[in-house]
């Protein structure tokens, strides 16, 4: 195998393959990378069993091959290189020779024979578009428990009402729903995709423009695009029917400026304790919204913020973390906190965004 490419064309595929080959696993060839050559056309295939990726480019060719070798190790030595550099890779036997104008290094090959190939998924394809499916994931897969202990909320909940395509996460909790307008209906059985399956997915399709065709099989998914294709496994079982659990409506709301919220918390943080617990005094009849924090071992603090209070006097404990997490995804400017009394959860969204909606449990204080 002979290929020439440069080093910044190179690096996003084999970073990106890289990402999701399987570390200590019992099958030797999960940790490698597939690098094929046909045709003037370079594929590279990587797999850890659950997920699975196959990305494309021309490149200039003298001969076609195949090789598999360690992603970590070829990962790591194109990145200590100047990404303009021209780039010549030579694979014969049990080496792969990787040249530049300056260095030359040799790498060991290893057997391809069993590298796994990657499932093609039969079912229902439907077109979504990319900006939106990246948009959905980056709204929610964050609130997914991280533990697969129950496998079903280590996911994203991805399914269609219509026109609207919806995605849900939660790990008991807190929660985060994002809607997403569609121009045409998508017709499709809800499905659960592993949260990091489905984070390495949106990453990978950034780059690229246009729709995504989607197939939905019976346990797995795919997402093709020109150059790319990437099959991920779908977790069997039922998501929370969570949305029993959103209020209608809220017997105390605060409307406060987004950026005084987070440097109010951002203090309150440094005197949280063990647990990240604060507390909120909401007072509309005092017309006072005050954030308290207290660690035994460090301090306390308090601190009042300016806001539009309406309803009945509630004071609730929440985890600073958790309410921290949602601010940066929410882009306008003033947000509002929906609550009804001290032991029922919060809701907190952007102020005239109905699309995200961002659920928090109260703490046992």
């Amino acid at each position: 195998m002979i290929l020439e490419t440069t080093v910044d064309k190179l690096i996003p595929l084999v970073d990106s393959a890289n990402r999701i080959t399987a570390r200590n696993s019992t099958l030797a060839a999960l940790s490698n990378i597939l690098i094929t050559v046909s045709s003037g056309i370079l594929t590279i295939r990587a797999t850890n069993l659950s997920l699975g990726i196959e990305l494309e480019m021309p490149v200039k060719s003298d001969k076609d091959g195949i090789v598999a070798i360690d992603g970590k190790i070829l990962a790591e030595f194109l990145n200590t290189l100047p990404r303009n550099s021209k780039i010549k890779i030579v694979a014969e036997h049990t080496t792969m020779s990787v040249v530049t104008e300056k260095n030359r290094t040799t790498i060991k090959v290893h057997p391809h024979d069993d590298f796994p190939t990657l499932p093609v998924v039969s079912g229902v394809e439907v077109s979504i578009p990319k900006n939106e499916f990246i948009r959905g994931v980056k709204m929610t897969a964050f609130s997914a428990a991280m533990s697969d202990i129950k496998p079903e909320i280590s996911s994203v909940y991805v399914f269609a009402e219509k026109n609207t395509l919806l995605f849900a996460a939660t790990d008991s909790f807190r929660l985060a729903e994002k809607k997403e307008v569609l121009h045409k209906p998508a017709d499709f059985s809800p499905v659960i995709i592993p949260y990091k399956n489905i984070n390495e997915i949106a990453r990978v399709i950034e780059g690229m423009s246009g729709d995504l065709k989607v197939t939905m099989g019976e346990n797995q998914i795919s997402f093709a695009a020109p150059h790319v294709y990437v099959t991920s496994r779908i977790i069997s079982g039922s998501f929370p029917d969570y949305k029993q659990i959103i209020p209608k409506s809220f017997a105390t709301e605060a409307v406060v400026l987004k950026q005084d919220i987070l440097n109010v918390l951002k203090s309150a943080n440094i005197f949280s304790d063990k647990f990240n617990q604060i507390t909120f005094n909401v007072s509309p009849s005092k017309k006072n919204l005050e954030c308290l924090s207290k660690n035994t071992d460090v301090g306390e603090f308090s601190g009042t913020l300016d806001g539009a209070l309406t309803g009945d006097d509630v004071s609730i404990s929440v985890n600073q973390r958790y309410f921290m997490d949602c601010l940066a995804l929410i882009p306008q400017d003033s947000i509002c906190i929906g609550m009804n009394g001290s032991n029922r959860p919060i809701v907190i969204r952007g102020v005239s965004d109905a699309s995200f909606t961002y659920l928090l449990m109260p703490m046992n204080r």
